[in-house]
């Protein structure tokens, strides 16, 4: 399990988008998302590394991970 803290989400498009960014990396993930927290939890047999670049990818600074 992954907990990541995720810059520029407000929305419901945020949240699709992070999400689908992190299912192109594993499909099997599941993804729970706080808007209000800004929090991003990620359930993935893949490395952190890829997720977190998916998700910057999709236009979202990842300011923390672990």
């Amino acid at each position: 399990m992954y907990q990541l803290q995720v810059e520029n989400m407000s929305c419901g498009h945020c949240v699709n988008a992070v999400t689908k960014a992190v299912k192109a990396v594993d499909a099997g993930a599941t993804v729970d998302i706080d808007l209000a927290s800004k929090s991003v939890r990620i359930a993935s047999s893949a490395a952190l590394a890829p997720l977190r670049d998916a998700i910057v990818d999709a236009g979202y600074p990842v300011v923390s991970a672990g």
